[in-house]
């Protein structure tokens, strides 16, 4: 399967889908005029990806300054994504990365976490 590698813009995140190692990460602002245009092939990717079953950890870093709410709505699609993925017997964690003094991000992270059924979310301070 074909990596993800994405730059980041103005309005979008840097995205980075390792699927051999299993490290994906999404990083950065994520407010692009057509959402479904750039998270669909991400979620996408990544749905075919975790139908494989893969048989190593799969370790999700997600580290946001900012986020609209169509945003949102894409990164609680992914979650679930991976949620059912470890129901269904993949290993896999989100590690959500805040800046301490960030309390909105902290809180959005902390409410993503609380959707999920199977998927461990860690929350991660950064000073």
């Amino acid at each position: 399967m074909e990596n993800i590698v994405i730059q980041p813009s103005e309005r979008t995140p840097e995205v980075n889908f390792d699927f051999v190692s299993g490290r994906l990460s999404i990083r950065g602002e994520a407010y692009p005029e057509n959402v479904s245009t750039f998270f669909g092939p991400v979620l996408a990717a990544l749905h075919t990806y975790l139908q494989t079953k893969p048989d190593h950890d799969v370790i999700m870093d997600i580290e946001m300054e900012y986020f609209n709410s169509s945003s949102a709505k894409a990164l609680m699609n992914i979650f679930q994504l991976m949620d059912e993925a470890v129901e269904a017997g993949v290993q896999a964690v989100v590690r959500w990365h805040y800046n301490k003094d960030d309390d909105i991000m902290q809180e959005f992270g902390e409410d993503f976490s609380e959707d999920l059924r199977f998927l461990s979310f860690e929350m991660v301070e950064i000073d």
